[in-house]
């Protein structure tokens, strides 16, 4: 498989504005994490707002970002999560604007490193609508939040992105997850340490082909 070579900012001759951010966010990690995170947080946030007014735009300035990071393979323990913004166009789909809605009290993941799975965690007001559609499912209490659809983790080439490695989320691989979300395959990316970005896709047929949901972002406390 090919491997995403790591890129110091002091090696790279930054070719486009989006290049020498990235490049000044990660110089900026290595004094102040911290700050970094923040940064990157708000710009994954701020791109995702873009949509309404700039579809085409913020979608690729976030697909261009999406390739800038590398994969995920350090993230660990329990994270916060944020929907960063849908790239289908609401009620193209039905099952997938169903799903869409179903989706969005999502509140972070909690990754096993050493064990390669995780699960995510949802706000409360999750059980009932998650109940109506899959009534046979059982989530979990997870303190304020609960636990639900299991995942394992992988390292390999992007399924759209496929000359970068991404830590893939497989919910296919947990046999008790609803068929729909077997249908999921989230990837994810580290732009700087503590901030992820991610991509959620469908899978179509037996995975031969992918369609692009979501982006969305995960934060974990920095490195310092």
């Amino acid at each position: 498989m090919p491997a995403t070579a790591t890129r110091k900012p002091a090696d790279v001759q930054a070719a486009d504005p989006l290049e020498a951010r990235v490049a000044r966010i990660r110089e900026l990690a290595e004094t102040d994490p911290a700050a970094a995170q923040a940064e990157a947080w708000a710009w994954f946030v701020e791109a995702g707002r873009r949509i309404q007014r700039d579809r085409s735009g913020a979608l690729r300035e976030l697909g261009e970002l999406f390739r800038a990071g590398e994969a995920s393979t350090g993230i660990d323990g329990e994270t916060e999560g944020t929907l960063v913004g849908f790239t289908i166009t609401p009620g193209l789909d039905r099952t997938l604007a169903a799903f869409s809605s179903a989706w969005l009290p999502w509140a972070g993941k909690r990754f096993d490193t050493a064990a390669a799975s995780g699960d995510n965690l949802l706000l409360r007001s999750a059980r009932l609508p998650s109940k109506l559609l899959w009534p046979r499912y059982r989530m979990r209490d997870a303190g304020r939040r609960i636990a639900a659809f299991n995942f394992e983790t992988r390292v390999e080439p992007g399924a759209l992105d496929t000359d970068r490695d991404v830590l893939v989320i497989d919910y296919a691989a947990v046999s008790e997850n609803p068929l729909l979300i077997k249908r999921i395959r989230d990837e994810l990316v580290e732009i700087v340490p503590g901030a992820h970005l991610g991509k959620m896709l469908w899978c179509h047929g037996q995975g031969e082909r992918h369609t692009l949901l979501a982006y969305f972002a995960l934060k974990t406390p920095p490195a310092v």
